[in-house]
């Protein structure tokens, strides 16, 4: 079965139901009708934690498959030398920088997006849980080093199907979309995304309301 760029599969994985060959997931959770390509600026690069990668209720496979310039790879503890050679600079990309709020066990340097090129910058972002995430920027020195790039929204989450750790925390593809606005300062180009994100949680809230009760998503 072919993959779509950009997307590091996992190996191994069971095919006991028919799955859709464009965003992997079983046919009756495909998340193809919500795609909406956004032609972003600045490259993204998602970390995903392996236990977000068969996640229903995941946002992160839909926000790559929307955006032209993304890469995800799937990992808790990546190998130092091949991280280091994904976060050098490339190209016209000087700077790498990494999504994800101030933490005092783990402090690091911060940066604010009106003082970064578009361009010129890629975003890594984290996706997991806030306790994966948190591990994952513990078990990863290099991206403790990373400058970090700190959000703050002003209205509350959309992704009402997952339980989150703060009031101010949002999902993988909103925080996403919210820096990439920021950094681009294009608030409109994703807004198309954010309403099929909405779409999106919306079907999955009915999905799951309305399942029976011991069966599988």
């Amino acid at each position: 079965m072919s993959h779509p760029a950009g997307h590091t599969p996992l190996r191994g994985s069971s095919k006991l139901r028919a799955h859709c060959p464009r965003c992997e997931r079983p046919l009756r959770a495909c998340l193809c009708a919500w795609i909406a390509p956004t032609a972003n600026e600045t490259p993204l690069l998602i970390l995903q934690h392996p236990l977000e990668v068969r996640q229903a209720k995941g946002s992160a496979r839909l926000l790559q498959l929307s955006l032209r310039h993304c890469h995800t790879l799937v990992g808790e503890c990546f190998d130092p030398a091949a991280l280091q050679a994904t976060l050098a600079p490339q190209g016209p990309l000087q700077q790498t920088v990494l999504l994800y709020p101030a933490h005092e066990a783990l402090p690091g340097p911060s940066v604010s997006a009106h003082t970064l090129v578009a361009a010129q910058t890629r975003l890594v972002v984290l996706d997991g849980t806030w306790r994966k995430s948190l591990r994952m920027l513990h078990l990863n020195p290099l991206l403790q080093k990373l400058p970090r790039l700190s959000l703050h929204p002003d209205a509350p989450s959309r992704y009402l199907i997952r339980k989150a750790h703060r009031p101010d925390q949002l999902s993988t593809l909103e925080a996403t979309c919210m820096a990439l606005a920021e950094l681009e300062q294009t608030p409109d180009r994703y807004a198309p995304l954010l309403a099929a994100f909405d779409a999106f949680v919306a079907a999955q809230a009915g999905f799951h309301a309305t399942r029976a009760p011991g069966t599988c998503p």
